[in-house]
Order: structure tokens, then C-alpha cells, then sequence
């Protein structure tokens, strides 16, 4: 797995992905309280600066835990945090994580997400020698489903009505991609 006290950072042609400091936490505020951003979000944006400072702890603790990693994606010219890219429900003994990204608005269309999910899916299979990964994406979010699917996953089943956020009932797309998938592309 991996040792230390933090994550390491991988590397992509305009974009690192990174350790989360308390520096990022405006960074991260302005991305996850964005109404566009979160639209498909499994939870509501951020209403407080405060939840911003409570994610970076919160994301450190799981880390230590090893239960989540959690990565922001920054911009190789000014280091800024422009989205952040996670391995959850991570499960070694059965070789198999989800994965999450999120980008800010501004940063759509600029091939950023495309880069950072790319080091994330080759660290996945390499280094943490995982069989199968899993996106779970809101079929409306037709953007994001684009994003996946550009790096192999594949459609696997519709879960309706999964989640529920300020009172809207949202489905789940469940995508996969399977190790040897990602080395035969």
C-alpha cells in the first residue's frame, strides 16, 4: 500500500496531484460550494468556509486511516488547486476502489479532469495493484460520464433513485474498469 504520513504526488503534463493543506482550503471552498459543481453531488454545496477546513482535516484522518485518499489536482504554472481526484472504499483484500473527482467550474473543457484521472487510474493498477476500479456517476452529468468512459470504464448498471439530495431523488450510473483493460488500452 502505501507508507508515510502522506500521499504521494503524481505527476501529469499540466496538473499534480497532491497533498491537501490548510492552504488549499479557500481553493477547495471555492470549488465545492459552487451550485454548477455540486449539481450531481451526492451532497449539497458547502454553505461555510468552516466545512472547507473540516474536509482538509477530515480527508487527513482518512488517509491515516487508509479508509480514503484524497488528492488535489493543481495546476502545474501557479501550484492552485483547481479539483481534487479520490480513491474510496478502498477494499486491498478484493483489489477494488471508487473512484471521485471533482473539478471547479471554470476549469471545465480544459482537459485538466482528463489528466489527473489518468495518474490516478495508472497509481490504482500499478502501485496499489488493484483489479477493479468504480465510478458512480449521476446519468444526467453527462460531462462526467464522458470523463470515465474517455479512460475505459464501461456502463454496468443504473441504481434509481440512490440518492437524495435537497429533496431531488438521483440515480446512479455505475461504470468499471478492470485492470487488465487499462493496460490493453
Amino acid at each position: 500500500m502505501i507508507e508515510g504520513g502522506r500521499l504521494p504526488t503524481l505527476a501529469a503534463p499540466r496538473v499534480a496531484l497532491r497533498w491537501l493543506t490548510e492552504a488549499d482550503v479557500e481553493a477547495l471552498y471555492a470549488i465545492f460550494s459552487d451550485p454548477a459543481v455540486m449539481r450531481y453531488w451526492s451532497t449539497p454545496p458547502m454553505s461555510d468556509i468552516a466545512q472547507a477546513r473540516s474536509l482538509v482535516a477530515d480527508i487527513h484522518d482518512a488517509f491515516r486511516t487508509r479508509r480514503l485518499f484524497q488528492w488535489g489536482v493543481a495546476r502545474l504554472e501557479d501550484d492552485r488547486i483547481v479539483g481534487t481526484c479520490t480513491l474510496f472504499a478502498i477494499n486491498e483484500q478484493q483489489g477494488r476502489a471508487e473512484v471521485g473527482y471533482a473539478l471547479g467550474h471554470e476549469y471545465w473543457g480544459r482537459g485538466y479532469m482528463n489528466e489527473a484521472l489518468t495518474a490516478l487510474v495508472d497509481f490504482a493498477f500499478g502501485k496499489l495493484a488493484m483489479r477493479r476500479l468504480e465510478a458512480d456517476v449521476d446519468p444526467r452529468n453527462a460531462g462526467s460520464v464522458r470523463a470515465v468512459e474517455r479512460l475505459g470504464f464501461r456502463r454496468e448498471g443504473l441504481l434509481r433513485e440512490r440518492w437524495k439530495v435537497n429533496d431531488e431523488l438521483q440515480d446512479s450510473m455505475v461504470l468499471g474498469l478492470l485492470s487488465h483493460e487499462w493496460r490493453n488500452s
